[in-house]
């Protein structure tokens, strides 16, 4: 382990050339122009798990961009970890707002800037060189490892789930590792045990077949905002307690272990709201602040609109109002059974002088993995003797869905062992990875696969 370690701080520099040459592709998945691009990337990851001594190097054809995929299964009898992640990345637009070009990598202080860099090609980097150092050093991994890279998660991963199943054998394992997601401070190593899922839905109310004259008709007809605001202020009351019936059935409740963990972080109220401009913050009455932000369902208007909007005065009833909602849900809340619930509670509050239509638009699970899971002990040791602090625990409050089809379809508890920072702008002008956490995170996974290893011992 000593030498393996020596050999990872002798090619620091290596490793982010290496890095800036991938930086260098610009993979974008969602504009048809880069599909050129996005072989190549994927070309020079098939060469990379080859070089550094992985087996069954593969570029695996899907109807959309292709899968990467390689595999080293020569450690019987020892756990087997499937490393997940995506080497697409999100548009530069607005180039004019970038420090400098975004294909066209710079390293400023301890920092790496590019389109990419931390979302999520440093990270996937990560794991290629902690392989690397292992096999260049000691000839052979203490665990079976798998490694599976799309080029579409930054427009939904549309072919993956698919991609999934039709391979699950292939990529059976005992855990699912993914670094796609940042820590909570600098400095200090974070796991993110839980997200949350989502529901999104349209409802669209209609009063009359055109608009309407407020004078001539105001006072006989119901003006489709009143009705549409009255039904949206019924969906919380004053606590923030979302009043959907049904709606907090499935809610997987906070444990006092996560409680504990999460009043450990440093979260200060008042400072958090004069990050973002706001005079307060406002929650579900009973929770803690960031159970607030991670742990606990929402439900949010995302839009509404309807009438007349430009400037001056038009005295008009319109025929149609429309809003967008969506809920932050949490593990055991079904989205499709969350969605189904709103669309019977909205219809019970609907006057009898409108029409409705309530339109789902998409949703994804929430995840939990259990803290006390073997897995996850081993991923906090090992960031522990990497960064030499202790982990934070953290929750997300945002959705990674294929997180859940993961666990669901390979029966795997899913590690997300992320290195990015809170301010590394992912999907944001001057994108930046920590060079820092960018090393740390490879001597972590080099323990990582040590500490995985002694599970079946």
């Amino acid at each position: 382990m000593k030498n393996t370690i020596k050999y990872l701080n002798e090619n620091h520099a290596r490793y982010e050339q290496e890095l800036i040459d991938i930086l260098k592709v610009p993979s974008i998945s969602a504009l048809p122009d880069h599909a050129d691009d996005m072989l190549t990337m994927a070309g020079m990851l098939k060469d990379e798990m080859q070089k550094i001594g992985m087996d069954e190097a593969q570029i695996i054809e899907t109807e959309g961009h292709p899968v990467v995929y390689s595999e080293w299964l020569k450690a019987p009898d020892k756990p087997t970890l499937l490393i997940y992640g995506h080497y697409d990345v999100q548009p530069v637009d607005p180039v004019d707002l970038w420090s400098s070009p975004p294909f066209e990598p710079v390293i400023k202080g301890d920092k790496l800037f590019a389109r990419g860099s931390a979302d999520d090609k440093g990270q996937i980097y990560i794991h290629l060189k902690a392989i690397e150092a292992w096999l260049a050093t000691l000839g052979d991994l203490p665990v079976n490892v798998k490694l599976v890279f799309e080029g579409e998660e930054e427009v939904g991963s549309i072919h993956l789930e698919d991609f999934i199943k039709e391979h699950a054998a292939m990529l059976a394992a005992d855990y699912v590792v993914i670094s796609d997601t940042p820590m909570f401070r600098e400095g200090y190593p974070g796991i993110t045990y839980g997200l949350r899922g989502l529901a999104y839905l349209q409802l669209n109310l209609r009063g009359t077949n055109t608009d309407l004259h407020s004078g001539s008709f105001g006072g006989l007809v119901k003006n489709p905002i009143n009705a549409l605001v009255e039904i949206l202020s019924q969906m919380k009351d004053v606590d923030g307690r979302i009043l959907i019936p049904g709606f907090y059935d499935d809610v997987l409740p906070i444990t006092e272990n996560e409680h504990i963990k999460l009043s450990k972080l440093p979260f200060e109220a008042t400072d958090f709201a004069k990050s973002i401009g706001a005079p307060a913050l406002f929650g579900e009455a009973g929770y803690d602040d960031l159970e607030r932000l991670w742990a606990r369902p929402t439900f949010d208007i995302n839009g509404i609109w309807g009438g007349f909007q430009g400037e001056g005065a038009k005295t008009v009833i319109p025929a149609e109002a429309h809003a967008k909602v969506s809920m932050r849900l949490v593990a055991d809340q079904n989205p499709a059974d969350i969605a189904q619930k709103f669309k019977a509670y909205v219809e019970s509050l609907i006057p009898e002088s409108m029409e409705a239509n309530i339109q789902v638009m998409h949703g994804g699970f929430g995840y939990v993995t259990d803290l006390d899971n073997p897995g996850l002990q081993a991923g906090v040791r090992a960031l522990e003797r990497a960064f030499g602090k202790e982990v934070d625990f953290l929750r997300e409050g945002g959705s990674i869905p294929i997180v859940k089809v993961f666990a669901d379809i390979i029966q795997a508890p899913v590690l997300l062992m992320g290195y990015g920072l809170p301010d590394q702008n992912a999907h944001a002008p001057d994108e930046n990875f920590s060079l820092y956490n960018f090393h740390k995170g490879i001597e972590s996974i080099i323990y990582f696969f040590e500490e995985i290893g002694k599970l079946k011992d």
